[in-house]
């Protein structure tokens, strides 16, 4: 089924932000991991052990520690609606645009309309006025026929 251009426009703008809206979440999950993995705190220690020997073992520990995240819902709430309007600014641009384009293009299509009909009129009127001369010179043609045939019936009569 074939679909007129603004419909087409509309189908690939809600496209566009379906997709947008879920790089924008994968975006914001990655952030966030990468937000609680930056926020990883880390402790060595090193402890020397003398054995009944007299050898010594050295034994090294790490210890991770992760503080509680805290995210700030209203800024994200906030982002979520800049990038909502900003994209919903965008669509508007782009079907402005495409109204103009259509636009533009109805009437250039009067225009070589109006054009082909004054063509097309032209070449009737010069059309007409090419069967009259022909309708005139073989009106002559005929007449100096007629007179032929009648010079040659008389010089026959003779």
């Amino acid at each position: 089924m074939l679909r007129r251009p603004m419909e087409q426009n509309k189908i690939n703008r809600k496209t566009f932000l379906k997709n947008y809206n879920m790089k924008k979440q994968i975006f914001a999950a990655a952030a966030i991991a990468l937000f609680a993995v930056s926020c990883t705190k880390s402790t060595t220690k090193t402890e020397q052990v003398e054995n009944a020997d007299g050898s010594l073992t050295t034994t090294t520990t790490t210890v991770s520690e992760s503080p509680a995240v805290s995210v700030d819902t209203a800024k994200i709430d906030k982002a979520k609606e800049d990038v909502k309007a900003k994209v919903d600014a965008a669509g508007n641009k782009i079907d402005d645009a495409a109204q103009k384009t259509k636009e533009g293009i109805n009437k250039a299509g009067s225009d070589i309309k109006e054009g082909a009909n004054k063509v097309g009129s032209d070449i009737k009127k010069g059309a007409q006025e090419v069967s009259k001369d022909v309708k005139d010179a073989a009106a002559k043609g005929a007449s100096k026929v007629e007179e032929g045939a009648k010079k040659l019936k008389e010089d026959l009569s003779k």
